[in-house]
């Protein structure tokens, strides 16, 4: 009998204490916003051309999304992600433009800004006309929670043809050569191996064998060190499947740590290079 006097006064001081802290303990929970209203300053088509490239392009605008909370406003920064992408694609493109912005409610792009976009990220070809769509999500913290998605503007741009990011060959030709090549770094190097194919004026091809974990250069004079296409920095993580270059930069290119067949594309428009195992 005791044991169970012992027993009930126990689980009733127990509840007793969880009560208090339920009560005492305060959540704050999301009780909701509202969807960003995206607006801009020109409407149907987006002016661009080279010769007013720092002129505004567009300024676009967006209503605050107005979270708030049990305990009121938010207090968190809001922070919104501005995507631009081809119509038809709903912004699964894998190259579509995200541009990150925080606390402001609008933005504006210059010509050159914008037209930038277009050839160097969503890769479309300059001199025709696109249909693009934008819109802004809005989110809270580090992970951009709470996503509010706006609305979809639409509209019509014919991006300008700009100078290559970087030189293409005044040869015509592009080599490799590298401790990756089975020419190693022997100059000239062995042709047609390990001759680029051109496809454009800013375009190069070569699929070739290459051994793993070493390193290689591209040249536009076989037998001639006097200039070469490198990277600033081999360190940089997941180059060795491609990313940007540039004349005369100071190191070489990380080879994959793989040896096979590859393909890689030199884009000078871009001034971006690939590397695919084929």
């Amino acid at each position: 009998m005791k044991s169970l006097k012992t027993f009930l006064f126990l689980s009733s001081f127990l509840s007793i204490v969880l009560f208090s802290c339920t009560k005492d303990e305060k959540k704050d929970y999301l009780v909701g916003g509202f969807a960003p209203v995206l607006t801009a300053s020109t409407t149907g088509s987006v002016p661009l051309s080279f010769a007013t490239k720092d002129d505004p392009a567009v300024t676009i605008s967006w209503t605050n999304p107005n979270y708030s909370f049990t305990t009121g406003a938010s207090s968190q920064d809001v922070k919104y992600l501005i995507e631009i992408d081809t119509t038809g694609a709903n912004f699964t493109n894998p190259n579509k433009q995200t541009i990150s912005v925080s606390k402001e409610l609008s933005t504006t792009f210059t010509q050159t800004q914008f037209n930038d976009y277009l050839l160097n990220q969503l890769v479309l070809k300059p001199g025709m006309p696109h249909n693009l769509e934008m819109r802004v999500i809005a989110g809270l913290g580090t992970n951009n929670a709470a996503r509010l998605v706006s609305n979809v503007l639409k509209f019509v741009v014919t991006p300008y043809a700009i100078p290559p990011k970087v030189t293409p060959p005044t040869t015509g030709h592009l080599y490799i050569v590298g401790s990756a090549t089975a020419g190693g770094w022997n100059n000239p190097v062995p042709v047609p191996t390990q001759e680029f194919t051109k496809i454009s004026e800013t375009l190069y091809e070569i699929t070739v064998p290459l051994i793993g974990g070493q390193e290689y250069l591209f040249l536009p004079l076989n037998g001639d060190w006097g200039h070469k296409y490198s990277v600033p920095s081999k360190g940089v993580a997941g180059l060795s499947e491609g990313g940007d270059f540039k004349m005369d930069a100071s190191d070489n290119f990380p080879g994959p740590a793989a040896s096979g067949n590859y393909k890689i594309t030199v884009d000078f428009q871009r001034g971006k290079f690939t590397v695919t195992k084929v």
